[in-house]
């Protein structure tokens, strides 16, 4: 019994020492800087230990800034070939868990100067406050556009990366702005229809409040579920209602079900997409391209190319993309890499 007291009591020792530490840390506030949630966050002048906590691009966009080397614990990016391709010292780095399931001890032993979070886990979020710990709320999933480019500023500036972070948003803003001008000379009435869904199971749609809205009107299309009250599952009946020209399935999940159901499902013989082949999986980069990230202004490019190809045939996406990763990863793409997004 002595023997667990005393264990007890070095543990929580160690977790308060450590407390301290990230105290005296706090207090050398450089700036303040805007979060995701609108707060003020005072930001270290030291940024060499860093925690990320979401999914959701965050490891993307400050691996972008920062590079490898500062990142001492993040989520599994098992799944993204590629990111780890572009920063190979990131395959063994550890997670202290995720969103409200976080190992504070474990966050506590590895002295951060700053914790990136999301948005969705403000319990644990909160806690690590808490240990005066200076921590950053990520828009993640719930981004629009707009506050998506402010977040690569806000980081940019938290990182000292301000010209590189004035960059990326220059090259959104060109990208966008060149295909809103072709798509401009095509009549409302011919705009292409888009049903977007996840390939988790079912037939999932995103109304005008989530990124899949976004995904579809910067890329010119109409969304044929932007009036929808919530986002959520559809009925075959109502995709058959609404026909679209586009159907694109989102790579987020691992089940491909979806796809397999639309092409196979004897109800949905009739439908546009079916008699016209126009069902596309999103491609993965370092990210999903469909997916709120410093990359997915690559996914405006390619929807905007499937919906309007004549409009946009003088833009060659590959080349396009490895200027993408050249500028802004310092990463020579190659084609296999390249081809690989596809599959």
């Amino acid at each position: 019994m002595m023997r667990i007291l005393l264990t007890k009591l070095l543990l929580i020792l160690s977790i308060v020492s450590t407390g301290l530490l990230a105290t005296e840390k706090s207090n050398k506030c450089e700036k303040s800087i805007k979060d995701y949630s609108g707060k003020d966050i005072c930001i270290p002048k030291k940024m060499d230990r860093i925690v990320i906590t979401c999914y959701g691009g965050a490891s993307q966009e400050i691996a972008l800034f920062m590079g490898a080397n500062t990142i001492v614990a993040e989520p599994s990016i098992d799944r993204f070939q590629q990111f780890i391709n572009v920063y190979p010292n990131l395959r063994d780095i550890k997670s202290v868990g995720t969103f409200n399931d976080v190992n504070l001890e474990s966050l506590l032993k590895l002295n951060p100067d700053i914790v990136f979070v999301g948005v969705t886990s403000i319990p644990t979020n909160d806690r690590i406050k808490a240990m005066n710990i200076p921590v950053f709320t990520l828009g993640i999933g719930r981004h629009s556009i707009s506050s998506l480019l402010e977040e690569f500023l806000h980081v940019g500036a938290i990182l000292h990366k301000e010209q590189k972070a004035k960059e990326l948003v220059k090259y959104w803003q060109t990208n966008m702005n060149l295909i809103e001008a072709r798509v401009s000379k095509i009549k409302p009435a011919d705009r292409k229809r888009v049903f977007y869904t996840s390939g988790s199971g079912g037939l999932s749609s995103e109304n005008k409040q989530w990124w899949g809205d976004e995904f579809i009107r910067a890329s010119g299309g109409i969304n044929v579920a932007s009036e929808l009250p919530i986002k959520g599952t559809v009925s075959a009946e109502v995709l058959s209602v609404w026909n679209p020209d586009i159907i694109v399935i989102s790579t987020n999940k691992s089940s491909n079900a979806p796809m397999n159901k639309l092409i196979d499902n004897p109800s949905f013989k009739n439908l546009k997409v079916h008699k016209n082949k126009a069902i596309y999986r999103a491609p993965i980069g370092t990210f999903w391209w469909d997916r709120p990230s410093p990359e997915s202004i690559l996914g405006f490019i390619w929807l905007s190319k499937i919906l309007y190809p004549e409009e946009m045939d003088d833009i060659d996406l590959k080349i396009e993309t490895k200027k993408f990763y050249k500028k802004f990863y310092d990463y020579s793409l190659s084609d296999e890499e390249y081809d690989h997004f596809f599959n």
